[in-house]
């Protein structure tokens, strides 16, 4: 095994593996709970979402580890999963089953680019100015994304966002991630993993003791008891309308699901190999092909199972900060979603506010390529600048990298810089542009 996943030559061990598996877990098993609860909004099961979700996530994991060899876990997209309920289903009026097999022709289409090496040209075709301000926006992301799940941070409609209220929920969060911050700034090994522990057991008394408190999952406690067992629900299996979703009315749907996909994947990806330094002698992401392969694989078999698209998922993060550096972080995390078919209800005692510490953390993590982007240089730094603080703003990679990439061309051939637009990134403008009227 250590030989297989070169260990000794990633500067890491198995048990430094085995809990940042354990830390990428736990960062990301909030969409075991979260994705059923979104997409049984459409009419589909909530139980057969859920084992849905945990297989995807499984399969995809451990593939991830064991044929691309990064520490990367995947699960069904959030962005993709609100798309896949709110607008396409209930929005459009398409039936679920026509939706799934949208995603499936998707991870078709995805197979092919990435088996091509069309992908792996995209990947190259971003400006690393771009990669190192992707690599930071999406820090900024996760970051905001702890602060909401804690309610520390919440919609205001007179300044778009404002700080929430002390109560018993944003002071245990505080609580906890004091205590997460403390760990990590002492380099204490596990420090995201203990933090989410305690985090969880100071949690215990919320809504028993201090009345009724709403967590990221709508439950009026946010740590409560449900049982031990559930059996899985195998409902949705194969249940996608392949004929149906390739009318010519879907196309506009698979183009959709296509393009976010991609360009999460994408963001994603980039912006892990360069804050964790995973990348080849060339400075490219580490193992990119196999890499990409298997996010189209995971899309792929998402629509065969009943779930929106699978993607890599930037709560990888957490567990490469605690040393994961191998794929053998994936297959670990991969591993562990499985037990949750029978055992979902245990999910119930890990409240969001517990994983919001460790999302906030990463966000220092992640600023480290920030230093790289060429501050002094404006044709460079006001594109970056706009991937960077337009992820956070617009809640979506996506959006971020679409204006980093536009702006770059526009300001580039401007000020006689055409040399530093490649022809693969004016086709990624045509395709970037074009999604925005999808």
């Amino acid at each position: 095994m250590g030989n297989y996943f070169r260990l000794k030559e990633n500067n890491t061990d198995f048990k430094t593996e085995v809990i940042a598996g354990i830390t990428t877990f736990l960062a990301t098993m909030y969409i075991i709970v979260v994705n059923p609860a979104i997409i049984s909004n459409t009419g589909m099961p909530f139980g057969g979402v859920l084992t849905a979700t945990v297989l995807v996530c499984a399969f995809s994991s451990v593939m991830m580890g064991i044929y691309a060899k990064n520490p990367i876990v995947l699960a069904p997209g959030m962005g993709l999963n609100a798309f896949f309920t709110y607008s396409v289903v209930i929005g459009m009026g398409v039936k679920w089953e026509v939706a799934l097999g949208a995603v499936f022709w998707s991870g078709i289409i995805f197979i092919l680019l990435s088996v091509f090496n069309v992908r792996t040209s995209i990947l190259k075709a971003i400006p690393k100015q771009i990669r190192y301000a992707v690599a930071a926006g999406i820090g900024f992301f996760i970051t905001l994304i702890g602060f909401a799940n804690a309610k520390f941070i919440v919609a205001n409609p007179a300044t778009i966002i404002g700080f929430g209220k002390i109560d018993a929920v944003t002071v245990t969060f505080i609580a906890g991630l004091f205590i997460t911050s403390i760990l990590v700034a002492k380099r204490f090994k596990g420090a995201l993993i203990s933090g989410i522990i305690i985090t969880t057991v100071l949690a215990v008394p919320i809504g028993r003791l201090w009345g009724d408190a709403t967590s990221l999952f709508g439950t009026a406690k946010l740590v409560s008891w449900k049982g031990l067992c559930a059996a899985p629900d195998f409902s949705l299996l194969f249940k996608m309308e392949l004929v149906d979703s390739l009318s010519l009315s879907i196309w506009p749907v698979i183009f959709a699901f296509l393009f976010t996909d991609m360009f999460d994947s994408l963001s994603t990806f980039i912006g892990i190999a360069e804050a964790a330094d995973l990348v080849d002698s060339e400075g490219e992401p580490r193992n990119v092909k196999q890499s990409l392969i298997v996010d189209s694989i995971s899309t792929t078999i998402s629509g065969l199972l009943g779930t929106s698209a699978g993607t890599s998922y930037i709560e990888s993060a957490t567990g490469i900060e605690e040393g994961g550096r191998t794929g053998l972080t994936a297959v670990v995390a991969g591993l562990l979603f499985l037990p949750f078919m029978f055992f979902s209800p245990v999910l119930s005692l890990v409240p969001s506010i517990a994983t919001a510490p460790a999302l906030v953390l990463v966000g220092v993590f992640m600023m480290k390529p920030i230093i790289k982007i060429n501050w002094t240089k404006f044709d460079d730094a006001i594109p970056a600048f706009f991937a960077l603080i337009l992820i956070p703003a617009t809640y979506s990679i996506t959006q971020g990298i679409i204006w980093g990439f536009l702006s770059w061309t526009v300001i580039k051939i401007a000020v006689g810089k055409k040399n530093e637009v490649t022809p693969m990134l004016v086709a990624i403008d045509l395709f970037a542009v074009a999604a925005l009227f999808v």
